[in-house]
């Protein structure tokens, strides 16, 4: 009788822990499937910064070579060169648009949005525009550049260290980090902040600032909040800036501080424009990539927010 009790006490062992291993391995499958599931809301692709802007690899339909595309806040349409919107096959459609720079304007033919892919999140805009080939500014500079239609199809985050860039679907995004998050608003299809200047003089002016991710500058002051407070003498070396419709003379100086929510950023390079504006009152001017890349930075369109992060 002994035998038999220990034998049964042994198969109950063997029971128990069977059903120990099967409930581990159900949570297991569980997790795993809930990771899984996850992973299929977010893409992480790699960017490179060539002559300071934010270039991604993406696919087109048509294509066989992947391009090269510029991500672009300032943009408020998304491009292509004319030579890739042809190899694609794309249909001319309408009548062109009309690209406004700090120096100027150029046309723009347009044509039927080809289907973007990014490891799988595909995206199909509209209409893309194409500059000539053969024209000045930003836009010839690589294949393409993801104008506002891209931002508001995902949300956009950029991790400097390593240099990664995360699409996530809008409706799967929820942030709960240590990040400043700062309220957007639109002027047409570009994104603006509140923020904070301190002069080197003490005198401190709030503002409102376009976010401009395809300048490759920190701040941009227009000639219109240079003349009004009496900017233009500070000290500073002269010098150019390029873009759509030429170059503009600007002087390159420094602010004191600029303030955006609570975040601090001491002593930023501002080019002063002494010519022209990047944008138009009652934008003061704009914040470019040089500013943002330290950060890692979140562009959440769809609850017009903005997150900056600092990184250790």
């Amino acid at each position: 009788m002994a035998e038999t009790r220990q034998n049964r006490a042994g198969q109950s062992g063997v029971h128990v822990q069977r059903r120990s291993l099967a409930a581990a391995l159900l949570l297991f499958l569980v997790a795993a499937l809930e990771s899984a599931s996850a992973d299929t809301n977010v893409i992480v692709l790699p960017y490179e910064l060539r002559q300071g802007h934010v270039m991604v690899p993406a696919k087109v339909k048509g294509l066989t070579n992947a391009l090269t595309m510029m991500l672009d806040t300032g943009y408020g349409m998304t491009m292509l060169h004319t030579a890739r919107a042809r190899e694609a096959g794309l249909a001319r459609a309408g009548r062109g648009v009309t690209i406004i720079g700090i120096a100027g304007e150029e046309r723009a033919d347009t044509f039927d949005g080809p289907v973007f892919d990014f490891q799988g999140l595909t995206w199909k805009p509209r209409r893309v525009a194409a500059l000539a080939d053969d024209g000045a500014g930003r836009g010839r500079r690589r294949d393409g550049i993801l104008g506002s239609g891209f931002f508001r199809r995902v949300v956009v985050r950029l991790n400097p260290a390593p240099r990664t860039i995360e699409l996530i679907e809008p409706d799967s995004f929820d942030y709960s980090g240590p990040g400043e998050i700062l309220p957007i608003d639109f002027k047409s299809s570009t994104p603006s902040v509140e923020s904070t200047i301190r002069f080197a003089d003490g005198r401190e002016q709030k503002v409102t600032l376009e976010i401009d991710t395809g300048c490759d500058s920190a701040l941009c002051i227009g000639q219109h909040f240079v003349r009004e407070h009496g900017l233009g003498d500070v000290a500073g070396n002269e010098g150019g800036r390029f873009g759509v419709g030429g170059t503009r003379r600007v002087k390159e100086s420094r602010f004191a501080e600029l303030r955006l929510g609570k975040l601090s950023i001491v002593k930023p390079k501002a080019n002063l424009f002494l010519e022209g504006s990047p944008a138009d009152p009652p934008l003061a001017g704009h914040i470019g990539w040089e500013l943002l890349k330290p950060f890692r930075v979140t562009f959440d369109y769809a609850r017009k927010r903005m997150i900056i992060e600092r990184v250790e």
